[in-house]
């Protein structure tokens, strides 16, 4: 009985041993691929990654991981001439596949949510415009024209839809003078545009965008998903 009593206590204090290891192990491997991640064509500010399951060590062995969540903020990349910026992205990658020790990493597929704040929306925006949040799903536009030499600014309210999955439409739904021979197309000039993303990991493609009081959030979804390498 006695036998029995230590060898319990052998087998927790190893368990605990184990976990601890285990879960230190985890810990340098995020710090590892923190480093590590890349993507092509962008430029990135900084990364978070938690990786999921347990125990850790043994997914190493077998080369594949169950789940790792990314964060990264900060993403710029070029959009038809002009810098665009990715305010943050989140993506749970699933049957993350490590190879060349953490130099390379890809996800069997993925989801996640990507946003564009309006003041990064703005800087991409043709020259004088700006757009903020209209409220109900929709963006606010203010730009302005120039008639007979007089400065004429216009707000309208618009749409955000996805083009080809890779491109960002704005749209207005309503322009004020519409009818008026010139005005619509001068004003919509300004207010209507259309922006490519990019700069997000390869395999990544977008799938939904949504106004929100914070920004335009775009849900992505891809497979094959290269996180880093």
């Amino acid at each position: 009985m006695r036998a029995l009593r230590i060898l319990l206590v052998i087998v927790v204090v190893l368990g605990g041993i184990f976990v601890a290891v285990d879960r230190v192990a985890v810990y340098f491997a995020e710090s590892e691929v923190e480093g590590r991640v890349q993507v092509t064509g962008a430029t990135i500010g900084s990364t978070d990654v938690s990786i999921k399951g347990f125990p850790f060590l043994t997914q190493v062995a077998g080369g594949r991981l169950d789940e790792v969540d990314v964060e990264i903020t900060g993403i710029e990349t070029d959009a038809n001439g002009r810098r665009i910026r990715i305010s943050r992205m989140n993506a749970a990658l699933h049957e993350v596949k490590l190879a060349d020790g953490y130099s390379s990493a890809t996800a069997a597929r993925a989801t996640g949510t990507a946003v564009i704040s309006y003041e990064d929306l703005t800087e991409v925006a043709s020259d004088g415009v700006a757009v903020e949040y209209g409220g109900n799903g929709k963006v606010k536009v203010t730009g302005t024209v120039d008639i007979l030499g007089n400065p004429l600014s216009r707000s309208v309210l618009s749409t955000v839809t996805l083009v080809d999955g890779h491109t960002i439409k704005v749209h207005a739904d309503k322009v004020p003078g519409e009818g008026i021979s010139g005005l619509e197309g001068l004003v919509r000039e300004k207010t209507d545009f259309e922006r490519e993303v990019g700069g997000l990991p390869s395999g990544l493609k977008l799938r939904r965008i949504q106004p929100t009081a914070d920004g335009l959030e775009i849900s992505v979804t891809g497979t094959d998903v290269q996180l880093a390498g």
